[in-house]
């Protein structure tokens, strides 16, 4: 018979999966709202990596609830179907045919690709826009933007029944107007609405940074709403980052009980925020 050698690998392998028990008692049924972009979705292997953490977060009785952006590929596809895009304040309007390439892109390409990873390792996901059972109902956001909408309403009704059946939403930002138009919507702005709607336990926003830093460029791992819009108002916070925190505010507001401005390129980073003591980004409370 061979001899087998306990080497430290699998001896530290051990002794995080025990650590990991309170956090897995902690989130056991709990909701959390992953917004999916960025880093975790350039490369077939960080797609991979994180099919796998959420196909994880299912079986040990997280409910994951998963909203994806996909700007690049739309891009990408204006691009090959030669279709100019105007901007107003840096931002694109969605004409008609905008739209078209929009939808296509996100409810096809995009969706179904995640959709697959997830399959693929284990995971039992569908997925779905804001339009499908009336998700996301949205109004006009800015007018000279044309179809981007601004969610008015949100209906989770479809996704617990998901969430009962062990099944795994995976969700392109897009919504419906009171006249049965299609609107765009920001996907960080989408994930939040729906995290509220949910009253979720989480809402992890994957970014392609560290997490909130404060003046000297140092991550802050903890903050409260209060010091958010003080960092706002003192200009600490700026740029980019604004809108990502007021998205996460938005849903504290909502209701969703945190949210985290997520390093996305961390290697596991969804597991490591909820199933670890130091996290993996800057988590936001009220207060």
């Amino acid at each position: 018979m061979r001899k087998q050698d306990m080497n430290r690998d699998w001896i530290a392998t051990a002794q995080t999966l025990s650590q990991a028990l309170p956090y897995l008692q902690r989130y056991a049924d709990a909701t959390v709202v992953i917004k999916l972009g960025g880093h975790a979705m350039g490369s077939d292997e960080a797609m991979e990596e994180f099919a796998r953490d959420v196909a994880l977060m299912r079986q040990v009785g997280v409910n994951p609830v998963v909203v994806h952006g996909g700007g690049p590929m739309i891009n990408d596809m204006l691009k090959r179907l030669d279709i100019k895009s105007e901007f107003v304040n840096g931002k694109r309007v969605t004409d008609a045919a905008t739209m078209e390439v929009v939808e296509m892109v996100l409810s096809g390409l995009v969706n179904a690709r995640i959709v697959q990873a997830i399959s693929e390792q284990g995971g039992r996901a569908v997925g779905l826009s804001g339009k499908d059972s009336k998700l996301i109902m949205c109004e006009t956001e800015d007018p000279a933007l044309g179809l981007v909408g601004k969610p008015v309403k949100v209906d989770p009704r479809v996704l617990r029944d998901f969430a009962e059946k062990g099944i795994i939403p995976v969700i392109a930002p897009l919504g419906m107007g009171t006249q049965g138009e299609t609107f765009n919507i920001n996907g960080d702005t989408a994930a939040g609405a729906i995290a509220a709607a949910l009253q979720a336990d989480r809402l992890l926003l994957l970014t392609d940074v560290a997490g909130v830093k404060n003046a000297d460029g140092d991550v802050l791992t903890e903050l409260t709403a209060t010091q958010i819009n003080d960092m706002i108002s003192d200009g600490t916070i700026a740029g980019g980052m604004i809108p990502k925190v007021q998205t996460a505010l938005d849903a504290l507001s909502g209701g969703v009980r945190a949210a985290v401005i997520l390093d996305g390129r961390a290697p596991n980073a969804c597991l490591l925020e909820l199933f670890t003591e130091h996290g993996a980004g800057s988590i936001i409370r009220r207060g």
